[in-house]
């Protein structure tokens, strides 16, 4: 873990974990240094606040598991794009194959889209911004990347935890994962692990506190997180997270 809050070197650093190992831990401070350099972030309050009116997963309560969560799907052009933009594409269906969702693969999964007042806040964009610079970087000659926005809150209840990953160990089919804690109240655990192919761990790490960030080359590793648990089971638990994945339109075009 690094701490700084001077942006420019921060994440110099970090590329060159991201290009080492696969994967980076980043520190709610050096975050959301890098983000205020980005862009706006004066309506996250109530950018955060969203997570409150998130929909059930329906496709989950199915297998006896819960949680909540909203997509959108958005189109980043690529750095060397002479004027970069980002565009949210018509709400589409969730998509994963069994070989990388053994739980749900296979199927189109509709969830509720993004609120527009969430996909246009500033903090949203914001962060897109800085996964269209950072991510771009690693792989600059992708020209378009097909780019998913996933809100999540995990809650715990009396006598049962909360599943961030009921998936186990997995990948998610993409290039590379952006996992951004945006809320964590009255719940213990949570830890992230990663995971070589062949199953050796090689990192883990917990967010704790609004902005810690995980960074995942999710061709190179494998990811999981351990269960929530209510602190006090009598008051309400959850663990809320902003997930973004980006997949190059053209993958042959990337360099591995």
């Amino acid at each position: 873990m690094h701490e700084s809050t001077d942006p420019e070197p921060a994440t110099r650093i970090h590329d060159t974990l991201m290009r080492g190992q696969g994967f980076d831990f980043v520190d709610a401070a050096t975050m959301r240094a890098w983000l205020e350099t980005t862009g706006p972030l004066d309506d996250w309050e109530d950018f955060a606040g969203s997570w409150n009116r998130l929909a059930t997963d329906s496709y989950l309560a199915r297998l006896g598991k819960h949680r909540r969560r909203r997509h959108a799907v958005f189109s980043l052009d690529g750095v060397d794009t002479p004027v970069p933009a980002i565009r949210r594409q018509p709400h589409q269906p969730h998509y994963q194959t069994l070989d990388y969702n053994p739980l749900q693969g296979d199927i189109e999964r509709w969830f509720e889209p993004v609120e527009d007042a969430v996909a246009t806040s500033r903090s949203l964009g914001t962060i897109l911004r800085h996964c269209q610079r950072f991510f771009g970087a690693l792989a600059p000659r992708v020209a378009r990347w097909h780019t998913e926005v996933h809100q999540f809150r995990i809650e715990a209840r009396a006598g049962t935890p909360g599943l961030p990953t009921p998936e186990g160990r997995h990948r998610d089919g993409v290039d590379y994962v952006l996992v951004l804690l945006i809320d964590r109240e009255n719940i213990a655990s949570g830890t992230t692990s990663i995971h070589a192919p062949d199953g050796t761990e090689i990192g883990h790490f917990t967010l704790t506190r609004a902005f810690d960030a995980a960074l995942v080359d999710d061709r190179r590793v494998f990811h999981g997180v351990t269960a929530v648990e209510a602190l006090d089971p009598d008051a309400a638990a959850h663990r809320d997270v902003l997930v973004v994945t980006l997949r190059a339109d053209d993958r042959a075009d990337q360099p591995r």
